[in-house]
């Protein structure tokens, strides 16, 4: 499933091609994605993209009078390409563009979204979104506050996205981690000097993640493209029953808000 960093390294992938760009029509070949596809998608059309811009694991490609909104689910995949290339199984929308390109969503289980935000409106699934982890709003302060009394594992804590939004299952595996918090560990129970590092820990796999990504940009542009997520360096997510790389024990899983959880039992506590 692509997570914060595979999106963000979509909007810096797809930036150089939509920016400043005019739509000229909107493609629709299947509307049955994670909720239906609007027809107000079609106002698009004769609107230059003015910025492109990711909240959580959404991208807007923003014009004067709205935004198209776009959520590329559990097997999203975005590429540009020329407009007039054949298109194939599971490619459901085509952004076409005055200069010969088009940004093209293939979705094979259509969990992905492609809807619209009116200019000066935010969609219901944007207005309850926590702050950005890279952001300075993401902070010790702020997680110590939601943490306090929270009996519910620190992990739960960390990927929900009323808290901090984009820390999915691989990357709180991987900062609980670096921290060397137990992911089971009651939220509340967790020092506020541990949360402290459990934040700086955050924000380090995150920017790691995206920063591997970058090598992946040019195959946003690959006529036959269908741009894989980028190999990461994980210390424990997948990775049962492997010895840990800084301590040779075991690696052990468990299952926490019905996700798989990886941790070392030495170096997590």
């Amino acid at each position: 499933m692509p997570e914060l960093p595979e999106v963000e390294v979509s909007r810096l992938g797809i930036t150089p091609w939509l920016k400043d760009q005019t739509i000229t029509r909107v493609i629709v070949r299947d509307k049955r994605l994670r909720w239906p596809v609007p027809e107000e998608i079609h106002l698009a059309s004769g609107q230059v993209v003015t910025h492109i811009h990711r909240r959580a694991k959404y991208l807007l490609l923003e014009t004067k009078i709205g935004s198209i909104v776009l959520h590329l689910g559990m097997s999203g995949k975005l590429r540009v390409i020329d407009a007039d290339y054949p298109a194939v199984k599971h490619d459901h929308i085509d952004i076409v563009l005055a200069s010969g390109k088009c940004l093209r969503f293939n979705d094979p289980r259509r969990f992905g979204a492609c809807l619209w935000q009116p200019y000066g409106d935010t969609l219901p699934l944007l207005t309850k979104l926590g702050p950005e982890p890279l952001t300075d709003a993401f902070n010790v302060a702020h997680l110590a506050t939601l943490a306090k009394g929270k009996k519910s594992p620190i992990k739960s804590l960390i990927m929900d996205n009323a808290v901090v939004v984009g820390v999915g299952n691989i990357y709180a595996n991987e900062a609980l981690f670096l921290a060397g918090i137990d992911p089971r560990r009651a939220a509340g129970r967790v020092s506020l000097k541990r949360l402290q590092v459990l934040t700086e820990a955050i924000k380090t796999v995150l920017a790691k993640a995206i920063e591997q990504g970058g090598t992946t940009l040019k195959d946003f542009a690959q006529s036959d493209g269908r741009p894989g997520y980028f190999a990461q360096q994980l210390r424990v997510y997948g990775r049962t029953g492997e010895t840990c790389q800084q301590c040779d024990t075991d690696i052990k899983s468990v299952v926490i808000g019905q996700r798989n959880t990886f941790f070392c039992p030495s170096c997590q506590r």
